[in-house]
């Protein structure tokens, strides 16, 4: 190790911006790389210096290590932090750096060898005696030794990428005749996504919470835990809300789990920061999952309940710096809770969002803080992971904090595109989180499709978005217009002056019209129920307003014409006044025309012209923001025309398929 006085951040998004900001409050000088899509991004603008470093997919940019080093020599960097993802366990880039002299802000080459890997490290961990899962992680691949070793373990078990992570080339099994399938497409998926098709199998413990323990380890040999993380609350194996401390912990079995990661830190000689993720079971017994070798997504509750700046500790140890804190230093103090929030369409199967974010404002209150990488205006592309922040709530006891996170998340301001936020205060306010019972088994028991689906506005909501329609375009009506009178407006010589919206509310199409009142406020009639409105304030995004005497809060947007998106407690509702506009492409929806649903790359190809198909035919899978997304039919019929190929490259509404329904 060596003193820096420059460090060049090897990342994008949130965490590069988290980097940056630490960093410069220290003092030194940062550096960021871009790629073409983000020139324009936040992390670019907040550096002191930025360097292109390629065309916007990753393996032409942020995952090309000769790029980045190229970019820190140009720059003078004498240090490279990596975030997460990307490069940040990649062994081959510690060594390069190591080579290079520059510094790389990590643990070493060696131990991000050992730790990725999953048999190896299952191996290790099993020789330093910390708790492990039964399973298999030996070398010999074949289906027979993997199915025999399966039987050994008994079902059900967890097929598992050995290098991989984030849910990525992992199954469930629960029977034997479904394993063979399993390891086929588990295989497929973690060489597709870590280019390797190594596989371990572990008995499922079912229903466990997923809990962390957060290490720091200095050069001097000293190794300690700054406490856990809950992280059981989980989507397909990805984590959705964490939280610290994690709600069951009692202080002796902390002090166990605390000493188990250690023992695996110390056990690589690890340096720096370090995540020693466990399974817990409903008895209390704890299982070895994996370590992860960096910082963590989830790492400012752990800063919130310490006190600690962890990218500080991070570089401080870079440095060669001792920690400076022994174990009994470590006090936890109330309790932080953290969501991702992403753009993804969670009624459509989570589907990852591109777009423009035309508004985006982070709501203020005490104990809360946002990790973004966005602003207004920014581009959401399809090459990146789709999360676009992180919420994180601060407070006395776990309940302060919960509320907290609840009302910040509905005070933010996103418009643009579509985000997962109304699932995420769903979950929040669900009466197993807030008791704290929540299991990785949570979202999959508690959130089906009907849960999911869509929410059609209600009267009141086609009410308010009537209003303020009306509002912004008699505003822009005033502002183009050469001479308006005020006492004219929402005048009329003919009597009551009428305007009339149709706005579709689930599978029907509903009449809205909207009448001043000379006396102020707006007489609106829903379908056939009348309401009374009236518009106490309104301002950028933001609107005051009371319907039948019950006063409401919105935020809104209308950028243009017949348009207007407005967000009601957290939910975020788009109206499209359909008098305004011809049939739109939507009407087209069932035809049998199947088109690309986003940017990415199609993996496989499933049917061929003259195949016959039915309601939920796989077709084909769609790779984009690092995640596989299956191509379904939605009309039974014949295939008439296959336009997909196999490991091309498609845009969002790309015709792939047609398909002829009979008569």
């Amino acid at each position: 190790m060596r003193n820096f006085n420059s460090i060049l951040i090897a990342n994008r998004g949130e965490i590069a911006v988290r980097v940056i900001k630490t960093a410069k409050s220290l003092g030194y000088r940062t550096i960021a790389v871009y790629s073409e899509a983000d020139a324009a991004a936040l992390h670019v603008r907040m550096a002191d210096e930025a360097v292109l470093i390629g065309p916007a997919p990753v393996q032409q940019s942020y995952l090309d290590m000769t790029k980045i080093l190229a970019a820190a020599k140009e720059t003078g960097a004498e240090a490279i932090h990596p975030g997460y993802g990307f490069l940040s366990e990649n062994a081959d880039f510690a060594r390069a750096c190591e080579e290079a002299g520059i510094v790389f802000i990590g643990p070493s080459a060696e131990a991000i060898d050992l730790m990725g890997n999953k048999a190896a490290a299952k191996r290790r961990m099993i020789a330093a005696d910390v708790p492990c899962v039964p399973g298999y992680e030996d070398q010999d691949q074949s289906d027979d030794t993997l199915i025999a070793a399966a039987k050994d373990i008994g079902f059900p078990i967890m097929v598992k990428a050995a290098a991989g992570g984030g849910g990525r080339g992992m199954r469930l099994v629960h029977e034997e005749k479904n394993l063979t399938d399993a390891l086929a497409s588990a295989r497929s998926e973690a060489l597709n996504a870590f280019g390797s098709d190594e596989l371990i199998l572990e008995k499922a413990i079912i229903e466990p919470r997923h809990v962390e323990v957060q290490v720091f380890a200095d050069t001097q040999g000293n190794a300690i835990h700054l406490g856990e993380r809950d992280c059981s609350v989980q989507r397909r194996h990805q984590k959705v809300v964490e939280e610290a401390p994690c709600p069951v912990m009692t202080p002796d079995l902390r002090e166990k789990m605390g000493a188990a990661a250690v023992e695996a830190a110390q056990s690589i000689n690890y340096r720096g920061a370090g995540t020693v993720e466990f399974l817990l079971d409903a008895g209390n017994n704890f299982y070895f999952l994996e370590m992860n070798t960096r910082l963590q997504v989830e790492h400012p509750v752990t800063e919130l309940v310490t006190g600690m700046d962890l990218v500080a500790l991070q570089i401080q140890v870079a440095q060669g710096e001792p920690l400076g804190i022994e174990q009994q230093d470590v006090k936890l103090q109330g309790h932080a809770i953290e969501v991702r929030l992403y753009a993804e369409d969670t009624a459509q199967d989570f589907l990852p969002c591109t777009g423009r974010i035309t508004s985006w404002k982070a709501a203020a209150g005490e104990g809360v803080r946002f990790d973004v990488g966005i602003d207004s205006g920014q581009e959401i592309s399809p090459f990146y992971d789709p999360m676009i922040a992180k919420v994180i709530a601060y407070g006395d006891s776990r309940e302060v904090a919960r509320h907290r996170l609840i009302e910040a998340l509905k005070n933010t301001v996103i418009f643009g595109l579509t985000t997962n936020r109304g699932f995420l205060i769903d979950i929040l306010n669900e009466e197993a989180f807030a008791k704290g019972e929540a299991t990785t088994a949570f979202i999959g028991d508690l959130f089906g499709g009907e849960r999911l689906a869509a929410r059609a506005p209600d009267q009141s909501e086609m009410a308010m978005a009537a209003v303020l329609l009306y509002q912004v375009e008699r505003d822009r009506a005033k502002s183009s217009a050469l001479f308006v009178s005020d006492q004219l407006v929402d005048w009329s010589s003919g009597g009551e002056l009428l305007t009339r919206y149709v706005f579709a509310s689930e599978d029907e199409k509903v009449d809205v019209t909207v009448a001043p009142m000379r006396e102020g406020g707006y007489n609106v009639v829903v379908g056939e129920t009348s309401l009374s409105l009236e518009v106490m304030g309104r301002g950028e995004n933001k609107a005051q307003l009371t319907v039948d005497g019950k006063r409401k809060h919105v935020h809104y947007e209308a950028l243009t014409d017949g348009v207007l998106e407005l967000t009601d407690d957290g939910k975020t509702l788009r109206f499209t006044n359909e008098i305004a506009f011809p049939l739109s492409a939507a009407a087209a929806a069932g035809s049998g025309q199947v088109t690309a649903p986003m940017h990415g790359t199609l993996l496989d190809v499933f049917v061929k012209t003259g195949d016959t198909v039915e309601v939920g035919t796989r077709l084909a899978v769609l790779e984009a923001m690092k995640m596989q997304h299956d191509i379904l039919a939605e009309v039974s019929g014949v295939v008439q025309n296959v336009i997909a190929t196999a490991a091309s490259q498609v845009s969002v509404d790309d015709l792939l398929f047609e398909i002829e329904a009979p008569e």
